[in-house]
């Protein structure tokens, strides 16, 4: 082995080590070992990686009814939105299950960025139609509506907050056995098809909440890099903002091939680690939308996208955090294609920020939360908002006051 490959080799491993030792997500006291790392802090003695199983590859809609077949079902309930009911992904979905004989019926009712009061209207349905398994086509909004609509019908008699995190939900356990769920991912951001997350907006509050569960993943997410052929510039953008990617050229198949499966490796990694302040202040961000409706959404109502309302923190976030741990978040930069040869760590923050900032200019992303709508007086709705999001803003490297919340909306009212 080369003496530069060896140098990269120690190099992974000490931040492996650093990971072990440091990350937020395994803080809780539940999955602490008894005694301490040679560093004196309390560690984890081990880690599990929950995931979905995940099919890769161009036409892999088309073995959906197989699958349905090999599993047994027999009634199946098939959603998606109204747009995407008119286009090749949901034909290619219904194409497979006629010509493996399974029945099925549509719901095309859901929600881009669902509220409880859609995912109430999905979960009826799903209780009326009694099916034994289900199959969401489409973006993260139908692939969480689906989850709940599979969870609630599976368990009846519960009340819609039973199973909502907390401080707004009960977040009571799920024991109920679901039915199998298959997730063919439309968009590009989410990773909804890896993980036993589905958020809504919980509109008596106006604010974004979640329920989590293991118990609620799909059973099998079928990635298939053909479908993002179908989605708009600006929602290829919108929605890679989530995993922090995106792409420039709508015509490149391969580029929009190899973010389907990036979004699919990052669901991964957030299913299991957990994401914190970026996403705890987006879901008043969403939720709290006045008048501003994101171009290439054909929809009838405000909406900022979910990965919109997450990235346009991020440079102040990551400006905020960067003290608790410099040198990831100047690796970050660099990955992100800033010159950090001559950087100083106590400077990691702006550096970061500064990347970030570059690629969302060059993305043409708006400028910061006044160009969506908001404004200083807005900021106590905006933390108000974030401080019920404790599932995720408590996994932040570096706790936060209210003082600080508003520190940071202020600080993102404009980007460049």
């Amino acid at each position: 082995m080369a003496a530069a490959a060896r140098a990269r080799v120690a190099h992974l491993l000490r931040q492996l080590q650093r990971a072990a030792c440091l990350c937020p997500t395994h803080s809780h006291t539940y999955s602490q070992a008894p005694g301490l790392s040679l560093s004196g802090k309390t560690t984890d003695y081990a880690f599990e990686m929950a995931v979905s199983n995940i099919r890769y590859g161009a036409g892999v809609t088309k073995e959906v009814g197989m699958d349905l077949q090999n599993m047994g079902a027999k009634n199946v309930c098939l959603m998606t939105d109204r747009n995407l009911s008119q286009l090749p992904p949901v034909q290619m979905a219904l194409d497979s299950l006629v010509k493996n004989g399974i029945n099925f019926k549509v719901y095309d009712n859901v929600r881009v960025e669902p509220t409880d009061r859609s995912f109430m209207e999905a979960i009826e349905f799903a209780k009326k139609g009694a099916f034994d398994a289900y199959v969401a086509v489409g973006g993260g909004s139908t692939i969480d509506t689906c989850k709940a609509a599979n969870l609630y019908a599976s368990s009846p008699h519960s009340d819609f907050l039973d199973y909502v995190s907390v401080p707004i939900g009960k977040g009571k356990p799920v024991s109920v056995p679901l039915k199998p769920l298959i997730a063919v991912p439309t968009t590009s951001g989410t990773g909804s098809e890896t993980t036993g997350v589905a958020i809504f907006d919980y509109e008596p509050l106006k604010v974004k909440i979640g329920i989590g569960s293991r118990a609620i993943k799909p059973t099998l997410g079928l990635i298939d890099p053909l479908h993002t052929r179908h989605m708009p510039d600006r929602v290829v953008a919108n929605s890679g903002f989530d995993v922090l990617w995106a792409v420039r050229n709508p015509d490149d198949l391969e580029a929009r091939s190899n973010m389907h499966l990036a979004s699919a490796f990052a669901g991964i990694g957030f299913g299991n680690a957990g994401v914190h302040l970026c996403h705890g202040m987006s879901y008043p961000i969403s939720g709290l939308v006045k008048t501003y409706k994101a171009k290439d959404y054909n929809v009838d109502h405000p909406l900022v996208p979910h990965g919109l309302s997450v990235v346009l923190t991020s440079p102040a976030v990551f400006t905020f955090t960067a003290q608790m741990f410099p040198e990831r978040h100047l690796e970050t930069a660099e990955i992100l294609g800033a010159d950090t040869r001559t950087a100083r760590i106590a400077d990691a923050g702006p550096v970061l920020a500064d990347a970030l900032r570059k690629l969302l200019l060059d993305l043409d992303v708006d400028d910061g939360l006044a160009a969506i709508g908001y404004s200083k007086a807005d900021i106590p709705a905006l933390v108000k908002g974030t401080l019920p999001q404790e599932r995720v803003t408590k996994l932040s490297p570096r706790p936060q006051s209210e003082e600080d919340l508003s520190a940071l909306f202020e600080a993102s009212m404009k980007l460049y």
